[in-house]
């Protein structure tokens, strides 16, 4: 396997996508199956719409057609999806929307609902693709039913916390889904555990696969970037470590 381009790889995290609303700015701009681009507007930290980010046409910024709650990700499947995923109570959600069909609502409709509210997603047009998968998969290759609608994408690696059943017990895993082929592999960080960290203080908040060395890395909210080792489970080297 390539050794690691360093440079490359803080290249390649710049634009990893994180979760809202903390990494709302790497949030993919896109264009529809229509032709019509959308945006991302984060609506600050205060008032009644704090922390929410929104989809709207560029050419109608005022009129938001989804909004997402904290720890919410999109990723553009093709023209005709946007899939967004996020944590579901002892799952994580994967939905799929038509950008072309989403309706136009007023801001004031989730004026303080989403501080009252689990519901990470809001959308006056459902989703046209939904499914879910839980947090108790053990290690290794699993079978999963995929949505054709989100069947586009060939690797999407989730970050998520994981039940340790000690100390010394990984605390997060990696769900690399290969949406193409129906299946998810469940890679168990074995270095990031109670022991070492502070769980819930510091989590992996994004992680992507290297182009050229097919590594994974990623970024772990309070301790640095890192690189994992061929197995996906490992550190293998910080790109950048705080203090």
């Amino acid at each position: 396997m390539p050794i690691a381009n360093l440079t490359s790889i803080r290249q390649q995290l710049a634009r990893t996508v994180g979760p809202a609303p903390w990494y709302w700015n790497t949030f993919p701009e896109f264009h529809s199956a229509a032709g019509q681009r959308f945006i991302w507007t984060h609506h600050g930290s205060e008032g009644p719409v704090g922390y929410v980010v929104s989809l709207s046409q560029e050419h109608e910024p005022s009129k938001p057609r989804l909004a997402l709650n904290t720890y919410c990700r999109p990723f553009v499947v093709s023209p005709g999806c946007l899939g967004i995923w996020c944590p579901e109570g002892r799952n994580i959600r994967f939905a799929g929307f038509n950008p072309d069909q989403l309706e136009p609502f007023d801001l004031a409709e989730i004026a303080g609902w989403f501080k009252q509210s689990s519901d990470r997603i809001y959308s006056r047009t459902p989703p046209i693709a939904d499914f879910e998968l839980p947090l108790t998969l053990g290690p290794g290759m699993h079978k999963i039913d995929v949505p054709s609608e989100l069947a586009a994408i060939d690797e999407l690696i989730v970050p998520t916390s994981y039940k340790a059943l000690s100390n010394d017990d990984p605390a997060f895993a990696l769900f690399a889904l290969y949406l193409q082929g129906g299946l998810v592999e469940v890679l168990p960080q074995k270095w990031f555990t109670a022991s070492q960290y502070q769980v819930g203080k510091q989590w992996i908040s994004r992680a992507a696969r290297d182009v050229e060395s097919h590594r994974i890395f990623g970024e772990c909210f309070g301790a640095g970037s890192f690189v994992l080792e061929e197995d996906g489970c490992r550190l293998a080297e910080w790109l950048d470590k705080k203090s």
